[in-house]
């Protein structure tokens, strides 16, 4: 797929979180038993020194984690199929956490899925990307120099590449809860890929993706409003407050929104989110500063991020479909917010106010 984009960046930002049209051919994890449970220490690229549930065969250590359903990191070998499970001897994976070892991707990958799973099952109440308590198969180095990554639902597998400029991987929190999100997107609401339900497509992997970085509360990769601003030299792929601050995204909602690709058409809700959990105008959240504008200049006051996803995730869970626009999304977030708070609630006040604030009313 082509798109008229200018700059490098811009063209990631198009292709960052596609779901995959392409099929990787990837080992099927198994259920397992007996399960030698282990805690190791991962030295990643984008999150530091953190602990890491691995698996001890008895005479080695595999980035394999029996209590999330199984899940898997492989080394991708900087090919486009198969992939070799990780394994170490001495359980501390990633030597110093740079490009140079190539643990460290994996690292990053095995702790931003676990951090992933948490999030669905101790914040939403979801048993895994499916529902069903199985873990996902994650790979990185895939492809040679591929600044990319994607969900393939074929391998159930997500997939990430090495940033040609840095060498770092895209394994990031943020990227990571926007890939496996595109299979919870798959496996609720089944939005499309194109036009209105595209973009809300997009734009949920967003939401959910920022929302697992905060909830990791990682004192190295702190929670922000910006996507993949670890990986890239040249700053984030998109942003929420303000999206059209990446030369590509729409603020608000127009009528020809359905024709732009699914990243720039996400804008609109991105924005609502963040205005829904931050409110409007200038303020600083982990020492980083935000302005957000409204299409009528109207002055919000949020109702804080926790509110605000498990609004966003009840209304893609229980009310939204694969046809879905803009204008339902409206409908079924207020829905949820009157399931969740009453319709006379001032959250629910709050998610109409949004909307409106970025013209979709």
């Amino acid at each position: 797929m082509t798109h008229p984009t200018s700059s490098p960046r811009t063209r990631l930002a198009v292709l960052l979180g596609a779901v995959a049209v392409m099929t990787v051919t990837a080992a099927t994890a198994t259920a397992a038993t007996a399960a030698p449970r282990s805690t190791g220490t991962g030295h990643s690229q984008h999150a530091g020194t953190v602990p890491l549930t691995t698996y001890f065969t008895g005479s080695a250590y595999q980035l394999r984690d029996t209590t999330r359903g199984n899940q898997r990191t492989l080394d991708a070998m900087n090919q486009t199929g198969g992939g070799t499970l990780f394994t170490d001897p001495d359980n501390d994976w990633g030597g110093t956490g740079t490009p140079a070892n190539r643990q460290s991707a994996g690292v990053d990958a095995h702790y931003a899925t676990a951090v992933t799973w948490d999030f669905y099952k101790g914040v939403l109440g979801r048993n895994g990307i499916r529902g069903d308590g199985t873990g996902v198969t994650s790979r990185v180095h895939y492809g040679s120099n591929y600044p990319n990554a994607f969900w393939d639902p074929s391998c159930f597998c997500a997939n990430y590449g090495d940033d040609p400029a840095t060498g770092r991987t895209l394994a990031t929190l943020d990227i990571v809860g926007h890939e496996l999100t595109h299979g919870v997107v798959a496996a609720t609401a089944g939005l499309g890929y194109s036009g209105e339900p595209g973009a809300l497509n997009e734009g949920t992997a967003d939401i959910l993706g920022t929302s697992i970085e905060f909830f990791a509360d990682n004192t190295t990769d702190v929670g922000d409003y910006f996507i993949g601003e670890r990986v890239f030299a040249d700053g984030s792929l998109r942003r929420m407050d303000h999206p059209s601050l990446d030369g590509h995204s729409r603020d608000y909602w127009s009528r020809d929104i359905g024709t732009l690709d699914p990243y720039a058409a996400s804008g609109p809700a991105r924005h609502f989110f963040y205005l829904l959990a931050e409110g409007s105008g200038p303020k600083e959240i982990n020492k980083i500063s935000y302005d957000s504008p409204t299409y009528d200049g109207s002055k919000l006051l949020g109702i804080g991020r926790d509110k605000a996803v498990r609004i966003w995730y009840r209304a893609l869970s229980t009310y939204m479909t694969s046809t879905t626009n803009y204008a339902r999304a409206r409908t079924a977030t207020l829905m949820a917010a009157a399931d969740l708070y009453g319709p006379g609630s001032v959250e629910y006040g709050r998610v109409a106010a949004a909307w409106t604030a970025v013209n979709v009313r």
